[in-house]
């Protein structure tokens, strides 16, 4: 899932200066279940925002709605009849939802409530770490599905560095097990470490961001275009 974080109050109201009435929307996918941007989080900081508006004698309107994904132009229908009344709105989704609403209400002020930090997944209760960078080439099979790119911060392919300690810990960040270490290991539960002695060629990073912005294109999922004079 996309894992955000919630922008701090003083930097939120400073994004809202000088507006009176505003819709905070949140989003009931992935920023919902970081507790970033769901139902509850949306309650809570326009709470916080009427409150700071009060006590510093700026005060402001916040409405509250939450849609299923802010990513799908069909789930933030709910706005189109809404968004005429309101200075702005302050979006709780990430920053592809941002995007979609700005783009498909474009004369609206859309404004940023939180900060997208990656894609990956809880480890704890209240813990969340990256997994997965969208390098468009997945290795996952021939690392035994630990990805080296998103947890090997020198996105190492061929093993480990010079600097892992007999621990098996992280160089970089020694709260961290190496990438590496994890990947020998699981392999090893595989019956498959002979296949980390092959060394790989460079890896290809056209998928990832080189060329700008990245596209999937299914033909069978697509809706015919009608045929001029039809």
């Amino acid at each position: 899932m996309i894992v955000a974080e919630q922008k701090s109050l003083d930097e939120i109201r400073s994004l809202l200066r000088g507006k009176r009435k505003v819709l905070a929307v949140g989003c009931g996918t992935c920023v919902a279940v970081c507790f970033a941007g769901g139902k509850r989080e949306v309650g809570v900081l326009a709470s916080a925002l009427r409150m700071a508006g009060q006590l510093d004698g700026s005060p402001v309107e916040v409405d509250e709605l939450t849609v299923q994904r802010q990513c799908e132009a069909e789930y933030i229908e709910a706005l189109k009849d809404k968004l005429a009344d309101y200075d702005a709105v302050l979006s709780l989704g990430c920053g592809v939802g941002v995007q979609t609403i700005a783009e498909h209400y474009d004369g609206a002020t859309v404004l940023p409530a939180l900060n997208t930090k990656f894609m990956g997944g809880p480890t704890e209760q209240g813990v969340w770490l990256e997994r997965c960078q969208g390098c468009g080439a997945c290795l996952l099979d021939y690392t035994g599905g630990i990805c080296p790119i998103s947890r090997c911060p020198k996105q190492l392919q061929n093993g480990p560095c010079g600097g892992t300690d007999a621990g098996g810990r992280c160089e970089v960040d020694a709260t961290m097990p190496c990438a590496w270490h994890l990947i020998w290991e699981k392999m090893d539960k595989l019956h498959r470490q002979d296949e980390l002695l092959e060394v790989r060629p460079p890896k290809d990073w056209s998928t990832s961001r080189d060329g700008g912005v990245r596209r999937i294109v299914r033909d069978d999922l697509r809706k015919p275009k009608l045929e001029s004079g039809a």
